[in-house]
């Protein structure tokens, strides 16, 4: 029905009509997101994951070593070009910590089915990075917080989980006495910061649980 020039829609049809507007935003936001670059390296570094756990498989140190440094390069790189481009992103936000998990957690599995890296530090490891990702996602579904940084606790952990990650690979094919030196107090290390962290981080969660409108606030 038209009058005077106009179209006049039924209450159905305009509805309708916002819906598809607002989905075709909401997918347009999506794929910009998807398409920034410091998103791109974070997906590659997704896709170098199966390609190095069969390096490691296949005894091919050099090669998983090389694609080790290879993600490390494009974990660096993605956070630098977000704030340089600025192109931060939620889906980065949530994206890059998952990519770094996944990564490092999945070749510490490895490398214990390989025999190179101990049982308890490998279950200390999985065990809290998959408990850290579980309660992040139930808070965020549940209670909508959704800031989640990481202590100085946890970003030392990283740390030295890299250096016995590396130290690792390397001392395949290359083992002077200094790499096998880092090799174990990392290791170590790694232990020891895995508790720390994994409690501090609980405690954190406590915390902010139990303050008034905390999930409002997050």
């Amino acid at each position: 029905m038209r009058t005077s020039g106009f179209q006049i829609r039924s209450p159905v049809t305009s509805s309708l009509l916002a819906i598809e507007i607002y989905v075709h935003k909401r997918a347009s936001v999506s794929m910009n997101a998807f398409r920034a670059t410091p998103n791109q390296l974070t997906f590659l570094r997704l896709c170098i994951i199966p390609f190095l756990v069969l390096a490691v498989l296949d005894g091919h140190y050099r090669t998983a070593f090389t694609l080790f440094v290879i993600a490390g390069i494009t974990d660096g790189l993605d956070g630098l070009l977000a704030r340089l481009l600025h192109q931060r992103t939620r889906l980065g936000q949530y994206l890059d910590p998952v990519a770094d998990k996944l990564l490092l957690s999945t070749l510490f599995l490895v490398l214990h089915h390989m025999g190179l890296i101990s049982r308890r530090v490998t279950v200390l490891v999985f065990g809290r990075d998959l408990g850290i990702m579980v309660v992040a996602a139930i808070l965020y579904a549940g209670m909508g917080m959704r800031d989640f940084r990481p202590s100085i606790f946890g970003k030392g952990n990283t740390l030295f989980q890299i250096l016995a990650l590396v130290t690792t690979l390397l001392s395949r094919f290359y083992a002077p006495a200094w790499v096998l030196w880092v090799r174990h107090w990392s290791l170590n290390a790694t232990v020891a910061l895995t508790v720390i962290s994994g409690f501090h981080y609980a405690w954190q969660v406590a915390r902010r649980m139990s303050l008034p409108g905390a999930a409002a606030a997050s």
